[in-house]
């Protein structure tokens, strides 16, 4: 869901998520058949001391490292935690793994996206890699049960509501259809969430409307364009809040220690080392500080920029709604060209205006377990909370999509609203634009970032952890090519 758009909401705090990490006493060689992840061929890896960026010394063989993220819970902090856990070099006994999460497991953005994994999204260092993980992480641990993982068909439609249209499921008193946006000079654009990058949009291909796609009114489609070929542009999804909180426990069972209401309140650093942690507990209210520790990983989502201002990662804002509803499996990104005169019901009979002119492009992607999952524009009107517990939800953009839905799905017009929700996407900006996002080493010895995902931090999460993962207990990112998401490009 989600892209390149104006400047994002203001920022506030962090989210938290700390991993200490103790590389074993060992011997030459380490070998474990733990994760078959790793370097799937041969399917047991041996893990040499002398290629790690810690080589083993012969009087102190110790590695604590702190990964924080003022929603350390998030998809980044938990395949962070999952990679490292489930590395051939890890052993429980000899290392100490703590995530830190001020609210509950995957109670942002990784609770609240749509679960869309494409191998036509971007970055495309990241893609690849992440895509097969997912595959990978769904078989080994019955994913398609504990997270939705499945495969699903893709494409775009254009469609036009009729006044008529209307008319045959709206109310048709007066205060359903006026006042005409003709006459309002403060509608705005609708504006879109950048799912498809210009590489993705090329790949859409004319198509006849799918049998099968019944849950979308046919009387107001014009157009339907499908993602191209097998093997180039797969689309497939999962649950966000499943995957993350399943993620999780799979870290916990390897020994990771996951303390929930921790807020981190203060990183300190230095031009040359990270000097301390200090977070709060937020049940007690008792404060703590971490001093034992030789790297730090920041993965805090929007939060990054409250944390390290030099990231410029912020948040924007988006709303979505989870309808209960059995459909088939389809991702639909939409462009519904709505008649002049038409005002969402819940604003009519409020005697508001209609919001926005022309055109709308709610996307709306149906889900395993009678759920269809909608996302709309985003906004920057609400600056970012301290924690994910505080973002607050505007009813009416969740309405507004609903009711845009319901003029071209009479399946969804008539499915219960089981969710009305929002969440803060994690954007990295410079100079106004969109970048990538940030993974990797800075120029601070031991001080690590993986953040600034926007919309693909579901997609792009488990290729993140796997190479943050690699850089720390192999001293590379051997995996992919992510060069260009070097913070210290960016003087970080």
């Amino acid at each position: 869901m989600f892209a390149r758009l104006t400047v994002a909401a203001s920022l506030s705090l962090l989210f938290k998520f700390a991993i200490g990490i103790v590389i074993p006493p060992s011997s030459d060689e380490i070998v474990c058949d733990c994760c078959e992840l790793f370097h799937p061929t041969p399917p047991r890896i041996a893990l040499r001391s002398h290629n790690s960026r810690h080589p083993v010394m012969a009087t102190e063989n110790k590695l604590n490292i702190v990964i924080i993220g003022q929603i350390g819970g998030g998809i980044i902090g938990c395949t962070t935690a999952y990679f490292l856990s489930h590395h051939p070099s890890y052993s429980p006994s000899t290392h100490c793994i703590t995530l830190l999460e001020a609210t509950d497991i995957a109670s942002a953005a990784s609770g609240k996206a749509g679960g869309l994994l494409a191998l036509w999204a971007y970055p495309n260092c990241l893609v690849p890699l992440s895509f097969r993980l997912h595959a990978e992480l769904a078989e080994r641990h019955d994913g398609a049960r504990r997270w939705g993982y499945r495969h699903v068909k893709c494409g775009s439609i254009s469609a036009t509501v009729s006044h008529e249209k209307l008319a045959s499921f709206i109310n048709k008193s007066p205060s359903s259809s006026t006042p005409s946006t003709s006459e309002i000079g403060d509608t705005k654009d609708w504006e879109k969430l950048p799912k498809q990058n210009e590489d993705a949009a090329r790949l859409l291909e004319e198509a006849g409307i799918p049998g099968d796609l019944d849950w979308i009114d046919p009387e107001t489609l014009e157009g339907y364009s499908e993602m191209g070929g097998p093997g180039t542009t797969e689309t497939a999804q999962v649950h966000p809040l499943q995957f993350t909180t399943a993620i999780a426990e799979l870290a916990k069972e390897k020994g990771v220690d996951i303390r929930t209401g921790a807020l981190v309140t203060q990183l300190r650093t230095s031009k040359t080392r990270v000097e301390k942690i200090e977070y709060t507990d937020r049940k007690t209210g008792e404060n703590h500080t971490i001093e034992d520790f030789t790297d730090v990983v920041v993965c805090a989502g929007p939060w990054t920029g409250k944390l390290l201002p030099k990231t410029k990662v912020e948040g924007l804002r988006a709303h979505s709604v989870v309808f209960e509803a059995n459909v088939t499996p389809y991702a639909v990104f939409t462009d519904i060209a709505l008649p002049s005169g038409y005002v969402p019901p819940h604003r009519a009979k409020k005697g508001e205006k209609r919001k926005h002119r022309g055109s709308v492009d709610p996307e709306i992607y149906a889900r395993p377990n009678n759920e269809v999952y909608a996302c709309g524009e985003p906004d920057s009107t609400i600056p970012l909370p301290e924690t994910a517990d505080l973002v607050q939800t505007d009813p009416s953009q969740c309405d507004d999509l609903v009711s845009y839905i319901s003029t071209i799905s009479p399946t969804l017009r008539a499915a219960p609203v089981k969710a009305r929700q929002a969440c803060y996407l994690p954007r990295h900006m410079r100079f106004g634009d969109e970048r990538g996002p940030l993974v990797g080493p800075t120029s601070v010895k031991g001080l690590w970032i993986a953040a600034g995902h926007t919309c693909w931090g579901i997609q792009n999460g488990p290729a993140t952890g796997y190479l943050m993962a690699e850089w720390i207990l192999e001293g590379k990112a051997k995996s992919a090519n992510i060069s260009k998401l070097d913070p210290r490009t960016f003087k970080i």
